[in-house]
């Protein structure tokens, strides 16, 4: 049986088109093969009628009880700051924000000092979250993407992954939620340019910013370098789909946060 695939895809500018293609890293959203169809196919016989009741029974029942043991929660930090003030609006639903600013409040924010402090758990996260979703582990995806945002709410490989996971098992409102913070996110970045000098650079906080949106427009990296004509940006040769590309990235923010963490 063929994997289904589905992606998410909206406009740039004119030449450019992100997709979210969720057959990629995304291993735990294949749909799997049916193997219930022969309990269908015969509907002769009374045994495969309440067969098939049971299993619709037995399936509904999980469903119902994976889906309410999502009880993990995003802990929102407790500071007097933009940043929190922030989180706090994002976590009750209140997503109509400045998304660039919001951003931007993080690195000013006491909750940045902390996530540079955990940077090797973060990281650690990260990698557990494949593993769960190489097991189709939703209830431990969720938790680990929470434990993720916990540190760093900007993130948007968590929102995705999260809102993707809700989605799937059946959380409408919650994939709702967090895929309307992942885009608001990946818009305040690649709404502000086209990316292709460094006069209209897109502007990052983070290098992993760079990495996902790479990741978004299917790019392969080739060469990375500094280009400083025109602002100081990094420069990404890439391949797209075999055809060779070049993308700016503003990065005075990231240096702006070096200098805040005392990094020279």
């Amino acid at each position: 049986m063929a994997v289904q695939c589905s992606a998410d895809t909206f406009v740039v500018n004119q030449t450019l088109v992100l997709r979210i293609n969720i057959c990629a890293q995304n291993r735990h959203l294949r749909q799997a093969p049916n193997r219930y169809a022969q309990i269908y196919n015969d509907t002769n016989t009374k045994d495969n009628m309440k067969k098939s009741t049971l299993f619709l029974l037995t399936f509904i029942l999980t469903s119902i009880c994976s889906f309410g043991q999502t009880s993990a929660q995003v802990i929102v930090p407790n500071f007097n700051d933009k940043f929190c003030d922030y989180v706090k609006k994002l976590e009750v639903g209140q997503t109509d924000i400045d998304y660039q600013d919001f951003r931007f409040s993080f690195i000013e924010s006491e909750q940045f000092k902390i996530a540079s402090k955990k940077s090797t758990e973060f990281d650690s996260l990260k990698k557990e979250m494949y593993v769960q979703m190489d097991k189709s582990n939703s209830q431990g995806i969720i938790k680990i993407t929470k434990q993720m945002l916990s540190i760093d709410y900007t993130s948007m490989i968590a929102h995705k992954i999260l809102r993707q996971t809700y989605k799937i098992i059946g959380d409408t409102i919650n994939a709702t939620k967090y895929k309307t913070i992942q885009f608001g996110l990946l818009n305040s970045i690649v709404k502000k340019g086209d990316g292709k000098t460094c006069e209209t650079a897109w502007p990052v906080i983070q290098i992993e910013e760079e990495y996902f949106v790479l990741e978004m427009v299917g790019a392969k990296l080739q060469k990375q370098s500094v280009d400083n004509e025109g602002g100081l940006c990094d420069k990404m040769e890439v391949k797209v789909d075999g055809n060779k590309r070049t993308y700016y990235f503003e990065t005075s923010k990231v240096f702006e946060s070096y200098k805040k963490l005392g990094i020279k």
